[in-house]
């Protein structure tokens, strides 16, 4: 399945640098150093300087705009289905000052399952989310979901039952010993977002997240057995953009 996939992606990659001054490689090592690491556009500008190139900060901008969201997309899917009992929770992230939310699940041994920034933190928000996450596929709806004591989650999970989204039998769990995994999880997330001029626009913020996120599906390893170090995590990120070759040194 998953070489299915790889080929699929390596056929619709082949304009995905059409038109573009740098090479895919490099354009694909700036964007997987944003995602991963907590750098600034300046520092990776830096970084290329010292290898002898120069490339603009506004133009690794646009890169991470353009290609984190595909990232997003073409490793989708490789995830694993979670195991059924789902832990979802809200967190902040500022955008041109304000707080907005970013809904997010995990299952309870960490499998991330989906995400959604909002700009507000209301139960029309939490049905958004809960469809965007368990619409497609019924048949792995969640049988147990725990959530903290937001008043807008029992009125969602009952809403979404009468929608079919989720099974009738389905339980939902209160406490705060539940819900540690997944405030960890947004730890691992937040830390690598720069704390200062990230997020100009919502519309930036929405694009840049898909990328962090997906950079942290890959570092769990999308279900993989056996080791997945960081050489193998970006020969896997350059097969799904149709680029075989390593990284220049």
């Amino acid at each position: 399945m998953f070489i299915g996939l790889i080929r699929k992606f390596k056929l619709r990659s082949k304009d995905d640098f059409k038109g573009r001054h740098f090479n895919g490689l490099m354009i694909i090592q700036a964007v997987n150093w944003y995602l991963r690491y907590s750098l600034s556009y300046r520092d990776i500008e830096e970084l290329f300087l010292e290898r002898g190139v120069t490339v603009d900060h506004s133009t690794l901008n646009r890169w991470v705009l353009r290609y984190a969201p595909l990232l997003e997309k073409r490793l989708r899917g490789f995830r694993k289905p979670h195991c059924g009992q789902v832990r979802i929770d809200e967190t902040y992230i500022k955008v041109k000052g304000q707080w907005k939310y970013l809904y997010r699940a995990i299952d309870k041994d960490g499998t991330a399952i989906d995400f959604l920034l909002t700009a507000r933190r209301n139960i029309k928000a939490a049905q958004r989310f809960f469809r965007k996450a368990f619409k497609e596929d019924r048949l792995f709806a969640p049988t147990h979901i725990g959530t903290d004591k937001a008043l807008t989650f029992p009125k969602t999970i009952q809403a979404m039952k009468k929608e079919n989204i989720l099974f009738n039998s389905c339980l939902h769990e209160v406490g705060k010993p539940l819900q540690q995994r997944i405030e960890n999880d947004h730890f691992r997330l937040k830390r690598v977002i720069p704390q200062s001029g990230c997020f100009q626009s919502f519309h930036t913020a929405r694009k840049t997240i898909k990328g962090y996120e997906a950079i942290l599906w890959l570092k769990k390893g999308l279900g993989f057995k056996g080791k997945w170090t960081i050489n193998e995590q970006i020969n896997f990120i350059q097969n799904i953009f149709g680029l075989n070759n390593p990284l220049p040194r």
